[in-house]
């Protein structure tokens, strides 16, 4: 990143853009909270929602729950479980496993992909976006819940994806309005650092809850049985906990918004044919966004995957056992965390996209390397891995800042709803490759090229978006 070439251009030279369905030149939601004093209290209790929400994505989606109990032996024909761990037939099991776990993810990705925007719109509409954040913060507890009921045999691994699956797409409703929210506690100045510190203190909360995983591990789960993976199940019981009550700040003290003026309110069928005006709109007025939700739809699929798989490789393709693959993901999310926070910094700085550009090279980069070098042992994934993830979070933060400082007011649901769309639109591309390639070569870190060719393509498309003006 250069300091003498800042994304955004000088200020007198910036204009307003023209975005979704506002039918003129309308304000940027961050240009009127323009010397604002927000109170710290309102910015910690925003960014606590991330902390709340990360066992979901740290604990029950990467590291714990289905990386070392959905795609365990506990779900394989007890003769195939029998079998040697380097025995073909029961790699190609587990690979079977793997892929079953990327089609309920991607099938989750499409039912976002049609709902997001609408549930955005019409948050902006009613001026409840902490409503519409509340039921989906539930429906995220209640399937971590649900989770208790899959014990450790394969009639039940259709069950746990599909719960698995449900989570996903809720914790994805959640986060458009909680994104929207973004706004509403930064300014320009601090935006930044701001979305930063949300993504950063949910990789620490994802630490801390990593490490009570491994106490209980240590100490035999507290004399708990592990028949039927209880333990496991437990776990899911003790992170949905967790999420309500870590969400309760937001709630509190994070002030509701108005509808927004002159919005047309409209049944949930009808949302669909506003989205389309809305999507032209954009196109026709703010072509430089339009674009960016484009790249970032093809990138921020690429990241999902990284944390998605990320210790599925771990413990199949790198053989990492339970205390590893909990080191690692400590370990990845103390890296992600802290390189978030610093990123936010730059972002103020020397703005969101060269963040977004330096992040992504270094991602192609990384994860090129663990595949070419996967059968270097465990000090490749070590290495190649933490890397990966020390750019991922950089690219999250960024890309929610840059959007945030485009967004125009009173739309910021509407077009983060599209920013969930349109990643979403692409969101079965990752877990679909990841599946496809395992499925044709047979061997799980084949799904790790399926995901560097898509965060290759992202960076591609992101080197011909130029981030549209804002105003001063």
């Amino acid at each position: 990143m250069n300091a003498q070439t800042p994304d955004e251009p000088p200020a007198s030279t910036k204009s307003v853009p023209t975005m979704a369905n506002t039918g003129a030149i309308a304000a940027v939601g961050l240009d009127l909270q323009e010397g604002k004093v927000i109170p710290r209290k309102q910015v910690w209790s925003w960014a606590l929602w991330d902390w709340s929400n990360q066992p979901y994505n740290t604990v029950i989606l990467t590291f714990i729950f289905t990386a070392l109990y959905l795609l365990s032996d506990a779900f394989l024909p007890a003769d195939v479980a029998a079998l040697a761990d380097d025995d073909p037939v029961k790699e190609r099991a587990l690979g079977v496993l793997s892929s079953g776990l990327g089609y309920a993810i991607g099938a989750a990705g499409l039912i976002i992909a049609l709902v997001a925007p609408v549930i955005g719109q019409r948050s902006d509409t009613s001026g409840n976006r902490k409503g519409w954040l509340a039921a989906a913060t539930l429906v995220v507890a209640l399937s971590m819940l649900a989770l208790f009921f899959v014990e450790a045999d394969p009639r039940f691994f259709l069950l746990g994806i599909s719960l698995v699956a449900i989570g996903s797409v809720f914790s994805e409703f959640g986060g458009v309005n909680y994104n929207a929210m973004l706004v509403q506690i930064s300014t320009p100045k601090t935006v930044g650092k701001i979305s930063g510190l949300g993504w950063g203190l949910g990789y620490i909360g994802g630490i801390l809850a990593l490490v009570i995983v491994v106490v209980a591990y240590s100490l035999d789960w507290f004399g708990i049985p592990t028949e039927d993976g209880l333990p496991f199940r437990l776990v899911a019981v003790g992170c949905a906990i967790w999420s309500i009550v870590f969400a309760i700040p937001i709630f509190v003290n994070v002030p509701s918004v108005p509808p927004t003026a002159a919005r047309e309110k409209v049944n949930f069928f009808r949302s669909y044919v506003v989205l389309v005006q809305d999507i032209r709109r954009l196109f026709r007025d703010s072509r430089d966004t339009f674009w960016f939700l484009i790249a970032s739809a093809v990138y921020r699929d690429g990241l999902a995957g990284v944390f998605a798989f990320g210790a599925a490789i771990a413990a199949v393709t790198f053989g990492f056992g339970f205390l590893e693959v909990v080191a690692f993901g400590i370990a990845a999310n103390l890296i992600a965390g802290v390189s978030t926070i610093i990123s936010g910094r730059f972002d103020d700085r020397f703005g969101p996209r060269s963040v977004i550009l330096t992040a992504l090279v270094g991602l192609v980069v990384s994860g090129t390397a663990v595949f070419l070098l996967h059968d270097a042992g465990k000090v490749v994934f070590w290495i190649g891995g933490l890397l990966l993830c020390a750019f991922v979070g950089p690219a999250q933060s960024a890309s929610r800042s840059l959007l945030a400082r485009v967004t125009p007011a009173g739309r910021e649901g509407e077009i983060f709803g599209l920013y969930a769309t349109t990643g979403r639109a692409a969101s079965f591309i990752s877990p679909l490759l990841w599946g496809v390639f395992i499925s044709i070569f047979g061997f799980q870190y084949w799904g790790i090229l399926g995901i560097v060719l898509v965060l290759a393509v992202g960076l591609v498309l992101m080197l011909f978006v130029k981030v549209a003006p804002k105003a001063d």
